[in-house]
C-alpha cells in the first residue's frame, strides 16, 4: 500500500516543473554571535493549471530549496484557466501590503508580469495575462497575492453550480 503512494507522489513531482523565486540569508543574533541560515521560496506548477507555493529555511542554500519545493508540492491547487491560455475575468489577490491585479488578455499579449508575479502566472500555465503589482514588492507577498487572484477566479461551470443551473442557462 506504502509503495503505491510513494509512486503516485514521485510522478506528481516528475510532472511539476520548479522555479526558485527569491533566496534571502537570515541571521539570528544569540549570546554566543550571529547564526545565518537561508530562506528560499519555490513556485511549482505543470503549465496547465496547477500552481503551488512553498517556503523552506535551513543552513544551506540547496537545504532550504529541497524544503521550499517539497512544501510547494504540498500546497498544490487548481487554478482556473480558459481556452488554455487565459483567464476568465478580472481579479485581485491581496496579502500583507503586497496587492496584485490581473486581467485576462487578448490572444498573442503574452504574460504582462514582472517578478514574482511572472513566474507564478507562467508555471500555472497562463499564456496571455495583464498584471500589476501595487503596494509592497515583497516578493513572498506578492507571489502569494498572484495565487489568491488566480484561486479567486470562477468559471462559467462554478457559477452554473452555484446556482444550481446548466452552463447553458447562463
Amino acid at each position: 500500500m506504502q509503495k503505491g503512494k510513494k509512486e503516485e507522489k514521485d510522478t506528481r513531482k516528475k510532472l511539476l516543473e520548479e522555479k526558485v523565486i527569491d533566496i534571502s540569508r537570515v541571521t539570528k543574533v544569540t549570546k554566543g554571535g550571529r547564526h545565518f541560515r537561508f530562506s528560499a521560496t519555490v513556485v511549482v506548477g505543470n503549465r496547465k493549471g496547477l500552481v503551488g507555493i512553498g517556503t523552506g529555511k535551513a543552513n544551506e542554500v540547496p537545504a532550504a530549496i529541497t524544503k521550499a519545493s517539497m512544501m510547494a508540492n504540498k500546497n498544490v491547487t487548481k487554478v482556473a484557466i480558459i481556452d488554455n491560455r487565459t483567464i476568465p475575468h478580472e481579479a485581485t489577490g491581496k496579502v500583507g501590503r503586497a496587492q496584485v491585479l490581473i486581467k485576462p488578455a487578448t490572444k498573442g499579449t503574452g504574460v504582462i508580469a514582472g517578478g514574482a508575479a511572472r513566474a507564478v502566472l507562467e508555471l500555472a500555465g497562463v499564456k496571455d495575462v495583464i498584471s500589476k503589482s501595487q503596494g509592497a514588492n515583497t516578493k513572498i507577498n506578492v507571489a502569494k497575492a498572484t495565487l489568491e487572484a488566480l484561486m479567486s477566479e470562477r468559471t462559467p461551470a462554478k457559477i452554473a453550480a452555484l446556482r444550481g443551473k446548466k452552463v447553458e442557462e447562463l
